[in-house]
């Protein structure tokens, strides 16, 4: 029975609070609304904006294509145009063992990406090779690009300095959380905005 585990986790789940509030504190809010300023821009253009992470951030890529393409605009006769490159499983397992892992993402945007889109990439660490990759070529093709990194940044925001919203945190889950409460917060922003 649940009841007879003897144990309380009060004082772990305070801790973990305080933390993701002082992750929360140390976000730069001005690149957080520039951000919002990018999306909306490659909004108005009819962009396709390109998103892709691995792991926890693979999923924060999946939720933001949910949020905005339904969430954000679904009564409105104008679209958001985000697509997942995580989410085709079978591309990704035939240029991962075909090719590489690294080149994933980067071959992927070949097929589609245009100088006017967006590319957004989401790496934790900002160290994945993928992620980094796939940042690369869209700068060298003139599209824009935008990176979310934690811990240091990373080789991520060395590339993508002025592009970037880095959360300073040496804590994986924490920097994955801060990542989702900004496009959740975007979504409810830029939702509002639009519906004004």
């Amino acid at each position: 029975m649940i009841g007879e585990v003897k144990v309380d986790f009060s004082n772990e789940i305070e801790n973990y609070f305080n933390r993701l509030k002082i992750a929360l504190d140390k976000i730069d809010k001005k690149q957080i609304s520039y951000f919002a300023k990018v999306l909306m821009s490659h909004y108005e253009n009819n962009s396709n904006i390109f998103i892709f992470g691995n792991g926890g951030s693979a999923a924060t890529a999946s939720h933001a294509v949910c949020d905005f393409n339904k969430g954000v605009c679904f009564d409105l006769e104008k679209k958001f145009r985000f697509i997942c490159l995580n989410d085709n499983i079978p591309s990704i397992l035939a240029y991962s063992n075909d090719i590489s892992y690294n080149d994933i993402f980067h071959l992927q945007l070949k097929n589609y990406l245009a100088q006017g889109d967006l590319v957004i990439g989401i790496s934790g660490s900002g160290n994945s090779k993928n992620v980094i990759k796939a940042i690369e070529y869209a700068k060298q093709i003139g599209s824009d690009t935008f990176a979310l990194c934690g811990f240091n940044g990373g080789r991520l925001k060395e590339i993508d300095q002025n592009n970037c919203i880095h959360v300073p945190f040496n804590d994986m889950q924490i920097v994955e959380d801060c990542h989702l409460v900004i496009f959740h917060m975007l979504m409810q922003i830029i939702h509002n905005y639009l519906h004004k």
